[in-house]
């Protein structure tokens, strides 16, 4: 039996299907179409929401296998990893795609070591290499320095991860027709070596990964005394405040503040990069920004080659006058109305 389609790892909270799972679909969803072949989602819980199963066909998916259990209901390593062994060795899916989160950097490689399987982490795009089908699974490497394009011709399934926001959910289509499988899991999954004790929410209060704006700032501006220039220009747009690794490194920021391969990936409607270079760590975590703004005194950064609007100069002169025109607009104090 040859292996043929594509999954995804789709998960859920409180029996609730989360977001990477849509988000996977559009991956998934673009592969499939180019292998001609099925795109299923694999999800692992307990009573799982029905209508948030039947929203996965909506948003792309072919089939929906869903097995459940009482032990299930909570990531642990183990038995997740006997269930997908098992569809694996009963199904033999070609390509096998789940999200860089904690369940997905987990799960995926134990799952590849067991199932003799390659896996590439932390991908920034996917395709189809023309005429052999192989998953092309592309990542920064040597420092997020370049871009590396890595294949396993020889084993099957491929298996890779992808960031979380690295792409956009899959558009509903209500009403789109696909299969739904609610299967038992098997009575002897194995026990798990780890206990789940308790659950504490991240008090992570900059919201970079759900915020609609966000001004990030890079080592142009050059010293943590100058931050208020871009806290300034992001209080006026109501945005959160991001940084590249360089101004973590420097500790003008702190860490969750971070954009870039080593930090958070954000896809907002409107990214304002002030005195950012654009290097290729800090691009895979903010490239699928709706909208990117670039400010930059170097007219050959590599920012600009993303950017949808580039303005060649200082920040400490165009972030300001971006901050007046936008509270004047907006009637507050500090517009150009009160110069």
């Amino acid at each position: 039996m040859r292996h043929s389609g594509v999954w995804i790892l789709a998960e859920q909270q409180g029996g609730r299907v989360q977001r990477i799972s849509h988000e996977l679909l559009t991956r998934g969803r673009a592969l499939a179409d180019k292998r001609g072949c099925e795109l299923a989602a694999v999800i692992f819980g307990n009573r799982i929401d029905a209508a948030d199963l039947s929203e996965l066909i909506d948003r792309g998916a072919d089939r929906v296998i869903a097995m459940e259990s009482p032990r299930l209901e909570h990531f642990l390593v183990e038995p997740y990893a006997a269930c997908l062994l098992k569809l694996l060795a009963d199904r033999r899916p070609e390509i096998v795609i789940a999200g860089a989160t904690t369940t997905g950097r987990t799960l995926m490689p134990y799952v590849a070591i067991l199932a003799h399987a390659g896996l590439t982490a932390d991908c920034t795009e996917l395709d189809i290499e023309a005429g052999t089908g192989n998953l092309l699974q592309t990542r920064p490497a040597i420092g997020g320095n370049i871009l590396a394009t890595i294949k396993t011709p020889r084993h099957r399934p491929q298996m890779a991860t992808v960031r979380p926001r690295s792409t956009r959910p899959a558009d509903r289509a209500p009403g789109r027709k696909g299969q739904i499988e609610r299967l038992a899991a098997p009575a002897d999954l194995p026990p798990s070596r780890v206990r789940r004790v308790d659950f504490v929410p991240s008090a992570d209060e900059h919201g970079l990964q759900d915020a609609d704006a966000v001004v990030a700032v890079g080592r142009g501006i050059k010293k943590a005394d100058n931050l208020p220039v871009a806290r300034k220009l992001a209080d006026a747009l109501g945005a959160a405040l991001g940084a590249t690794r360089d101004v973590v490194d420097r500790g003008w920021l702190s860490y969750p503040h971070q954009i870039g391969l080593s930090g958070k990936t954000v896809t907002p409607r409107l990214y304002v990069a002030l005195g950012v270079s654009g290097s290729i760590q800090h691009l895979a975590g903010m490239q699928t920004a709706e909208t990117i703004v670039a400010v930059n005194t170097d007219p050959d950064a590599q920012i600009f080659h993303v950017a949808d609007f580039g303005i060649v100069g200082s920040l400490f002169d165009v972030a300001p006058a971006l901050t007046a025109k936008l509270r004047a607009a907006q009637g507050k104090p500090g517009g150009e109305e009160s110069k």
